[in-house]
């Protein structure tokens, strides 16, 4: 197994241990949770210029990377919602195009294609891991600083901040995925 692909499954335990630390009474738990994740996202972008620049591109990394990205930000969005940091309308929608293009990708991979990442999809990745983050830096700012979540410019960050981002996200979210899925019709016509 070469380092990209250790990379994209260390970036799956990472994923794990996020949800642990995110969902846990831990004291300093969102803080935790913000490290693991910043980690992952940082892992998500190494993994995949480490088998380009090499040409250790493998069909497993084309298959697993994606896969891991979509259960880390899936993972994340989920457990957003009980902090009501990401309205569950928000993680339905990440989670629902994520479900669409694995199955996608499945039935690709029963007819003997790999469809890799596209570059949309890396870029709706980019902006997911951007949105989560924020929340997290949030949560773990309050942790730090109870009392905090008083204060103006932190109730403005996270109203207006955060919808902002969500609303991006969202929007590169839906467009991406109907995009892939157009890309791609012939599969479900199949």
């Amino acid at each position: 197994m070469n380092w990209a692909n250790r990379l994209t499954l260390g970036r799956l335990v990472l994923t794990i241990l996020f949800v642990l630390a995110l969902t846990s009474l831990w004291t300093y738990g969102r803080t935790v949770a913000l490290i693991l994740f910043a980690l992952a996202g940082i892992s998500d972008y190494y993994d995949g210029e480490i088998a380009r620049r090499y040409g250790i591109v493998t069909n497993f990394g084309k298959l697993m990377d994606p896969l891991v990205d979509k259960v880390m930000m899936s993972a994340a969005f989920i457990c957003l919602v009980p902090l009501e940091a990401v309205p569950a309308w928000v993680a339905t929608i990440v989670v629902a195009r994520d479900f669409l293009i694995t199955g996608l990708r499945l039935l690709a991979s029963s007819e003997g294609r790999v469809l890799p990442a596209e570059k949309l999809g890396k870029h709706k990745t980019s902006w997911q891991i951007v949105t989560v983050v924020f929340f997290l830096l949030l949560l773990s700012a309050r942790e730090l600083r109870p009392g905090l979540e008083e204060s103006g410019w932190w109730q403005i960050a996270w109203r207006y901040g955060g919808n902002l981002l969500l609303w991006i996200t969202i929007g590169l979210t839906i467009y991406s995925g109907l995009g892939y899925l157009w890309r791609h019709r012939t599969l479900v016509r199949a």
